[in-house]
């Protein structure tokens, strides 16, 4: 599994983990929606363009998680697509889902952010890692 979550009394611990940083931040957004739905049921059919800024790699990665939790809600949409690219202090992305339909999408636990709480993002052994905690 390219992502894991880690035990928080009351909140969720999200680890995403790549070959790069970039891969790193990918697989974090999937854990997050993970914690929201079955990401297999979300198909891949509108896309959408996603920019961030940061000032270092901790705080791109949660302006980046909040960012596709607005623009969840504002597109009324569940994500499982993410392609990222990191230059400097800026994060461009696109993001591939589609609209929310209670039918088909079994809704879990609702994400309200990503926190600095445990906040880490670093390289360990070959692998980029970025975790967080995010407040259910």
């Amino acid at each position: 599994m390219p992502y894991e979550f880690f035990d928080h009394q009351a909140d969720v611990g999200i680890v995403g983990i790549g070959k790069s940083y970039e891969q790193a931040f990918e697989e974090a957004a999937k854990a997050m929606f993970e914690v929201m739905c079955d990401l297999k049921t979300v198909r891949q059919v509108k896309s959408l363009r996603v920019a961030v800024t940061g000032s270092d790699p901790e705080e791109l990665l949660i302006e980046w998680l909040n960012e596709l939790l607005a623009q969840k809600d504002i597109k009324d949409m569940l994500f499982s697509g993410f392609k990222v690219k990191i230059t400097k202090n800026k994060l461009t992305a696109t993001v591939k889902g589609e609209k929310l339909s209670p039918q088909k999408h079994r809704l879990e636990t609702e994400v309200k952010a990503a926190t600095y709480s445990q906040l880490k993002v670093w390289k360990d052994r070959g692998e980029y890692k970025a975790q967080c905690i995010v407040d259910v």
